[in-house]
This record gives C-alpha cells, sequence and structure tokens, in this order.
C-alpha cells in the first residue's frame, strides 16, 4: 500500500502529468484539495472512497488515511501545483513514516511555470536576469525563517514569485521600491489555469490599485522583476550560437572535430 502525491498543476485539469493521472484512475482511495484542485482532475477515478480534503484537519485526513492502509488500500492524495511548492506535505510524511506507510511523490506543473506559459514569456532572459526565486512573505501563516525575509531576498535583484501574498502588497511595495525602482514591472497571476483566471499587469507604484479595483484577495501568484516586460535589446543566449561550441555541436568546417 502506498500514497502517492500528486501534483495536479495549477488548475487546466489537462496540465496533470500522464503518471499522475493513472495513479488517480486505479488508486482505491482518493483524496484532494478541492479548493485548488478542480473536480474535474478527479473525474475519472475509480475509488471506493473520493474526498474533498479542504474542510479536513491533518487528523482527520491521517485517519482515512490509516484506515485505507489497514484496507490495504493505495490512496491518491491529490494536491495542486506541485506538492513541493507550499503543497504541506512535510508534515503528512512526517506522520506517514511514523505508521510506516509508504509513500512516493509524483511531481506537477508548478503555478509560476504556467502563469510563465500563460504571459508568453521566458523568465530567464540573457543578461537581464538569471534567477527566480520563489518565496512568500509572512502574514497569518508561519513566520519567515531568519535570513529568507523578504528585504534579503531584495539584495538579489533576482525576479521574485512571491506566493501567498497579496493582501500583503503594501508591505511588498515598501520593502521592494528601494531597491527594484518604483516602475520595476509587476504581473499579478489570478488563478492560473482555471476558466477565471486573471492578469494584472503593472509596476510597484501602482500595483496594489489594480488589485484592490479587481478586488483580488486570494489565489493569486506575483511576479517581480525586470525581466517581464523587456524590450528586445537583449543578446541571443549561448546554446545555438554559430561559435559557441560543445561537446554536441564542433565548430563547422573541422573535418576531424566532426570524426571525433
Amino acid at each position: 500500500m502506498t500514497v502517492f502525491f500528486i501534483g495536479a498543476g495549477p488548475g487546466d485539469p489537462e496540465l496533470i502529468t500522464v503518471k499522475g493521472r493513472d495513479l488517480i484512475r486505479r488508486c482505491q482511495t482518493c483524496l484532494y484539495a478541492g479548493s485548488l484542485v478542480p473536480e474535474a482532475v478527479v473525474a475519472e477515478s475509480q475509488a471506493e472512497t473520493i474526498m474533498d480534503t479542504a474542510s479536513m484537519t491533518l487528523d482527520d485526513i491521517m485517519s482515512v488515511i490509516t484506515a485505507a492502509h489497514a484496507d490495504g488500500h493505495d490512496i491518491a492524495r491529490v494536491h495542486s501545483g506541485d506538492p513541493s511548492l507550499y503543497g504541506a506535505i512535510a508534515e503528512q510524511i512526517r506522520r506517514l513514516k511514523t505508521h510506516d506507510i509508504d509513500y512516493k511523490i509524483i511531481p506537477g506543473v508548478p503555478a509560476y511555470a504556467a502563469a510563465a506559459a500563460e504571459m508568453g514569456i521566458e523568465l530567464t532572459i540573457p543578461e537581464v536576469t538569471q534567477s527566480i526565486i520563489l518565496t512568500r512573505t509572512a502574514m497569518k501563516s508561519s513566520p519567515m525563517p531568519e535570513g529568507e525575509e523578504l528585504e534579503n531576498l531584495a539584495r538579489t535583484k533576482a525576479t521574485l514569485a512571491i506566493h501567498l501574498s497579496v493582501r500583503n502588497l503594501r508591505e511588498i511595495e515598501q520593502v521592494l521600491a528601494p531597491v527594484y525602482g518604483a516602475e520595476c514591472p509587476v504581473v499579478i497571476a489570478y488563478r492560473v489555469g482555471w476558466p477565471d483566471q486573471q492578469f494584472l499587469y503593472g509596476t510597484l507604484s501602482n500595483i496594489r490599485k489594480k488589485v484592490m479595483e479587481a478586488k483580488i484577495t486570494r489565489t493569486a501568484l506575483i511576479f517581480v522583476g525586470r525581466g517581464l516586460n523587456h524590450d528586445d535589446a537583449f543578446r541571443d543566449s549561448a546554446l545555438y550560437d554559430k561559435d559557441h561550441v560543445h561537446v554536441l555541436r564542433v565548430k563547422r568546417g573541422n573535418k576531424d572535430e566532426r570524426e571525433v
């Protein structure tokens, strides 16, 4: 018996992996986070037990899992996005280990990747930005670990993908504007992959007003960085440069090298 933590992607039912879909179809018990995972993701489940865990506590969830384990059932534990990011699976895994229950993690499409695809951009632009920091801010949830405060991350000037923080935009602006500049591009990606998804484009100086007007208070990802609104004046990457030689593409015109 195994618990499979399955990443369902950010909302679009077609963004789940083939492996994740097949496990949902065959597991005898299916638990899914209904507040973030659409029912269409688990619609093909043939499980004897299918439960939305949105209103359940960790103890409630573990009661279902241990009961299924006693019956020898495999469990599809379906989370939104990729389980490794803000999936709250670590605490579940800790409980599983105490019960000596096997588990496996099936990765999914993270929200930041799906959002970039919808925006039609690459997040890493040569000589503009080459780093993405996935983070959040401390609100009602647990505090940030020492050293991971937004003030410290801002010093990198990397592109930031800030989760679980759309109601904290005032602080984000106050912290980031002195470092990134008030006119630094910002994108709010709301409910990525869902039918009502929405993208708001602005800057650190005006994005909070736009979010208030749109009445967005949850389920949004905040992007901040120069690479979000770059022009075409960046250099091509070395990857496909005709003068860039690597083990799979030797220098043209050198017969001896091609034969090696």
